[in-house]
């Protein structure tokens, strides 16, 4: 598998999403992606408990360890790198966590405006 460039939103260099967990379609804990990337993990979220619960509501348990996959389960705060189509569907239902946009690979432009994610942006002094 090959990476797609290192791009963010910004047209800039991608930054780092996070490490603890450790996030990441390559697990680098970038929102990197590939074409072998189905899910599109390009969107660096901080999770929220409301945005959690909405998640496993919706049949994406992300809290929930899976020690049998290395997952340890998100808590609020952490950051992740989500799936565009997952992170649009709860921006319309009205409980899409925050984004770093820096953190946040260009190809999720692919699924979710920029005006969508910027109206749930962290500001980057924040974090």
């Amino acid at each position: 598998m090959t990476p797609d460039s290192s791009i963010n939103v910004l047209n800039q260099p991608l930054v780092i999403c996070g490490t603890d967990p450790v996030t990441g379609f390559f697990r680098d804990g970038h929102c990197n992606t590939c074409a072998q990337d189905q899910g599109s993990h390009t969107v660096c979220a901080v999770m929220t408990a409301e945005f959690l619960a909405y998640s496993k509501y919706v049949g994406n348990d992300l809290s929930t360890p899976r020690p049998e996959f290395g997952f340890v389960g998100l808590k609020p705060g952490d950051p992740w790198c989500l799936c565009a189509a997952r992170f649009l569907q709860a921006a319309d239902e009205g409980c899409a966590p925050r984004v770093h946009l820096a953190a946040t690979h260009l190809r999720a432009l692919d699924i979710v405006p920029l005006d969508v994610l910027r109206d749930h942006a962290i500001d980057e002094s924040e974090g």
